[in-house]
């Protein structure tokens, strides 16, 4: 960026090289500010592989810049002529890495480096040029009060540099740190070494989508007289964690030092004459640096890593794809359908046409498959629900069996058959048929339901809490437990469902980053002097991966994956069609206030929460990541939001912004009363939800009187709300003023979703089963009325709870139907 001229000073009598912004160019305003930064950063860093500044100005309203005058040429133009010998390739990213920690030790990182940023002088020094797009990272130390302090800043989203040379976080906008210049310097010493681009692709879309999801091609196939130490070091640099890569460029220059000493040391001979001692001195000591430069090798080496080679879609069908996964040796199985109205599905491992198994088993949701293949184990119940039946389903048809008479919170198979399956007294294994059940009593104080290892003999599960999440492995008795993994600062926020490749070396799990879950793996072994293995992220986005299960042959991961969008539309009783509301946006859970001038919704994927009019205007945004809201009611008056995020705990927001306030823990679902001084919500204690009132005159929680059992309360009229029974299929309502309940209506189907119509005339609500239909209860006299189908209508989210259900003002219903792509995809993965 800019004209470069050659100039004498005469005053130090030194040549020197004047970069020029045009006029033209310094008009706009991005340009002129990267010119100053580059400047301001470059003054700021005095080394011998960064290029020297001398001043800054301008003349006749064209900025300038002196600096020092280089001879050579830039590694680009060194790299036309084809590869560099690895020997003068670490020659230089050894330059390139001092240069790079002197700058990231100023706070500075680059951003931008690229052999065209790079220049080879005539005695063989790296000068590092073009500082702007740099970024401070951090303030300049008080020591040293004459560091230049650079304000200027990226949003993140934006996403700024060279696509071929970008680490995958500044491709996905995110903050980025000196570790996204090593995955930089790490492409161009793939390049020097092999005179091949790391990541070139016909068009940088395509080169982006493959710094996000491939490996750049082997060294070793490119040019295979490559030491394989220093493979592994440019391997290590284009990890796709940050983490995963060298902690710093000073780590960085000391590995590639290491490398070139231990290839180019001094050859010494010894005259026969010299004593046996000394000789016996020489020896030991050369035997000493080889064990260093071992110790140095094993503890910088890059850990092997499992690489994902492609990824195949398998399914086309445009059916929303939720729940669980199991695989075997020629078909996968996954559930379809909204919940509540789940069917399970099949595939080849080939792709093709999907096909149902089709048990007589309500709402069935895959646990488990039998080794063999003969068998599924599915539960049945509601969507809700958190206690179920459980069946084997023989494959590929025959006569679903129930196991056992009381019902379970979930189940496994061990690869023998056995049964593990969890209830309110506890953790159990039992045999095939759910006889001679023996409790895990270590493990039963989790509630939770761990995965059963290929060879029977290791249990893994996820505990979350305040503090984070850990992941723990126990023996299959039971005992032993220990933590094999815990949440971090480089790790997902939160993560789910770990199981193991077929053959136990690796355990996958999904990791959850701002709404998005991409899978993980990780080996789960120790390693001397270094401790547990990094996870490594096998996935990058775009797609939002759900169910997933590895392939019998070890090969790949099937993985239910999404493409996230939802289109708010109203249904149109005139027409019978369903239209855009707010423009179609992506969004779910919209409510009015009670005059219909407000409406606050939830944007999806993100979950961020909005207020504005009904038509879109004066819109607001309400909570802000990390907050994920997944339940909202705004004031009758329009003047306050309710709403409770993923975690299950309450707050309260004023209508035009502020900080939320936190009203109750686990406590969701909130709805108004009629004047607005109170709050329904429901939480979940001693293995029950139940009702419980909040008191925004007093902040006091109350639990509602005979309410063990009952959920989703939502207030139709002053004195009174509607809540749903325990196994979905029953409403009943609450009297305030007599504390009693009644019953309201019933359905073999399933209560999906439910909500008062903003004039408290009607109460609207869906169901699941084979037909799911939208009704609305008439309050006045408890009539029930069909309004519309939703047998074909997909909702969003990784587990499809139906369309959604909302009522605008004028009594038309509001659902968000999922317009993304969820279907099956086959992960080819390269295991270490």
């Amino acid at each position: 960026m800019g004209e470069v001229y050659r100039a004498r000073d005469p005053h130090l009598g030194r040549d020197v090289a004047i970069k020029i912004l045009p006029s033209f160019l310094s008009r706009d305003a991005d340009r002129l500010r990267r010119f100053e930064q580059e400047a301001r950063a470059a003054a700021a860093l005095n080394h011998p592989n960064i290029l020297a500044v001398y001043q800054f100005g301008s003349h006749d309203g064209a900025p300038y810049l002196v600096s020092e005058l280089l001879e050579g040429h830039t590694l680009r133009e060194v790299l036309l002529r084809g590869p560099v010998p690895a020997r003068k390739a670490v020659e230089y990213a050894i330059q390139i890495a001092y240069g790079l920690a002197a700058a990231h030790e100023k706070g500075i990182v680059h951003r931008d480096l690229k052999p065209e940023n790079l220049f080879v002088t005539k005695d063989g020094r790296i000068k590092i040029l073009d500082f702007g797009l740099a970024k401070v990272i951090e303030t300049p130390r008080p020591s040293e009060p004459n560091t230049p302090t650079m304000t200027e800043g990226t949003e993140p989203g934006v996403v700024l540099g060279t696509a071929g040379y970008m680490a995958p976080e500044q491709v996905r906008g995110e903050v980025s740190d000196g570790r996204a210049d090593l995955f930089a310097l790490g492409s161009i010493l793939h390049e020097m070494l092999t005179g091949k681009r790391a990541f070139r692709k016909p068009t940088s879309a395509e080169t982006m989508s493959a710094i996000l999801n491939e490996e750049p091609a082997s060294i070793s196939q490119l040019a295979p007289s490559v030491p394989p130490a220093l493979q592994k070091v440019v391997h290590r640099c284009l990890e796709k964690a940050p983490q995963q890569r060298f902690h710093s460029a000073s780590d960085l220059a000391f590995a590639l030092e290491a490398l070139s000493d231990s290839g180019s040391g001094p050859t010494v001979s010894f005259a026969a004459a010299r004593p046996a001692i000394r000789k016996s001195w020489v020896v030991w000591a050369a035997g000493a640096v080889v064990v260093i430069a071992g110790l140095v090798w094993w503890l910088t080496r890059v850990p092997a890593t499992p690489v994902v080679e492609s990824i195949e879609q398998l399914t086309n069908d445009g059916k929303n794809k939720v729940g669980s996964m199991e695989a075997d040796a020629s078909r996968i199985y996954f559930n379809e359908g909204p919940i509540g109205s789940f069917q399970v599905a099949q595939v080849s491992i080939n792709g093709g046409q999907t096909g149902q198994v089709s048990p007589e088993v309500l709402n069935p949701d895959i646990l488990g498959l039998t080794k063999d293949g003969s068998a599924l184990l599915v539960s049945s119940g509601g969507f809700i629900q958190d206690h179920f039946t459980i069946w084997m389903v023989p494959l590929p048809a025959g006569q679903a069996r129930r196991l056992g008479d009381e019902d379970v919170i979930g189940a496994r198979l061990f690869p023998d058959g056995r049964l593990l399956y969890l209830t309110d007294s506890g953790l159990y294994v039992a045999d095939k048929d759910r006889s001679n059940p023996r409790r895990l009593d270590e493990l039963s104080k989790y509630r939770t339901l761990p995965r059963v290892s290929p060879d029977d003999q290791r249990l893994v599960f996820t505990v979350t809490n305040d503090n984070g999440w850990t992941m723990n492995e126990a023996a299959a008795d039971g005992t032993k437990t220990h933590t094999v993994l815990k949440s971090s600062q480089d790790l997902p926020d939160s993560v789910c469902c770990a199981r193991w490749t077929e053959d136990g070396s690796f355990l996958l799990f999904r990791g959850q980053t701002e709404g998005r879950w991409d899978l993980w793996a990780f080996r789960d072994e120790k390693r001397f002097l270094r401790g547990t293995p990094v996870p490594a992220r096998l996935t990058n986005g775009p797609i939002s991966y759900s169910a997933f299960a590895a392939s019998r042959d070890g090969k790949k991961i099937f993985a239910t994956g999404a493409l996230l969008r939802g289109e708010l539309q109203r249904y149109d009783s005139k027409s019978q069609q369903f239209v855009p509301f707010l423009g179609g946006i992506s969004a779910v859970d919209p409510t009015f206030s009670h005059d219909g001038k407000w409406v606050a919704y939830i944007s999806y994927p993100e979950g961020t929460l909005w207020r504005s009019h009904p038509d879109g205007s004066e819109r607001v945004q309400l909570t802000y990541p990390p907050l994920r809201v997944g339940f909202e009611r705004i004031s009758p008056d329009g003047g306050r939001v309710a709403f409770s995020d993923l975690s299950g705990d309450t707050y309260l927001v004023s209508a035009n912004g502020g900080t939320p306030k936190k009203l109750a823990s686990k406590a969701t679902v909130p709805d108004w009363s009629f004047d607005g001084n109170l709050l329904v919500a429901t939480t979940y204690d001693n293995n029950s939800f139940i009702e419980q009132f909040i008191d925004l005159r007093d902040g006091s929680v109350k639990p509602v009187p005979d309410s063990k059992g009952t959920l989703g309360g939502w207030f139709t009229g002053p004195d009174s709300f509607i809540a749903i029974n325990g196994d979905q299929s029953k409403f009943v309502r609450f009297d305030l003023k007599t504390g009693k309940w009644s019953d309201v209506v019933s359905s073999p189907d399933k209560f999906v979703n439910w909500e008062t119509s903003p004039d408290r005339k009607y109460f609207y609500y869906s169901t699941g089963g084979n037909n799911p239909m939208i009704y609305r209860l008439r309050l006045s006299d408890n009539r029930v009325e069909p309004v519309v189908s939703v047998k074909n209508f997909h909702g969003v989210g990784d587990t499809d709870s139906g369309p959604g259900l909302s009522v605008t003002p004028d009594g038309s219903v509001l659902v968000t139907r999922n317009v993304g792509t969820q279907e099956v995809y086959a992960i080819s993965v390269k295991w270490p």
